[in-house]
């Protein structure tokens, strides 16, 4: 394989995020819906999704934001005064998972998640990769659009963990180290050469 990893952003829709990049959110959520509230209520995985009617607040559509066209400006973005930014209705916001329901889990920070998934490590695993590129500090739910083009690489890296491939594959990265810090540029060679020592090319 070839793959070129870029600094394009990681998702089409505001509704992308780190979770649902690296495949861990269907996990988060089929944890949700094992929860007693949860099946009391018949809620399925499906109910915590963004992407579908169901769970998601009906106005904003799991955005959390409405967006006013501005014709000739840019847009104007303001919170969504039905789930008041939550992006869920208020029903399923009340499903919680260790006193935490899933707008809180998605607001947690990968360094905080890594104690509340200790039990998991299915879902910890990736969120431990992305700890090892430094993005410890980036929100689980946090939109795709928000993301810099460095962070966006460093995802797509982090993703690469989770694939089998690596050992035949070369991959092709744009200047990887533009506007990182020197501790993130540490890392981040650190992570390039355990891709080169499993057999990867870069």
């Amino acid at each position: 394989n070839v793959l070129f990893i870029d600094q394009s952003p990681i998702g089409k829709t505001a509704r992308s995020n780190p979770v649902t990049y690296l495949k861990v959110f269907d996990l988060i959520r089929n944890l949700l819906a094992t929860t007693p509230e949860a099946k009391a209520m018949g809620y399925t995985p499906g109910m915590f999704s963004l992407n579908v009617d169901g769970g998601r607040c009906p106005v904003c559509k799991g955005l959390g934001f409405e967006v006013i066209d501005m014709m000739f400006m840019d847009d104007i973005h303001i919170t969504c005064d039905a789930c008041d930014g939550k992006k869920y209705r208020a029903e399923i916001l009340e499903v919680r998972y260790k006193k935490k329901n899933v707008f809180e889990i998605l607001s947690m920070t990968v360094a905080e998640s890594m104690d509340f998934f200790v039990s998991y490590p299915n879902i910890r695993r990736p969120l431990a990769i992305l700890r090892e590129v430094g993005l410890d500090y980036i929100q689980l739910g946090q939109s795709a659009n928000s993301l810099s083009g460095g962070e966006s690489q460093r995802l797509k890296i982090a993703k690469e963990f989770n694939n089998t491939k690596q050992q035949a594959t070369l991959y092709i990265l744009d200047e990887p180290t533009t506007v990182l810090h020197f501790r993130e540029v540490h890392l981040l060679l650190k992570i390039l050469n355990r891709l080169v020592e499993a057999g990867g090319s870069v």
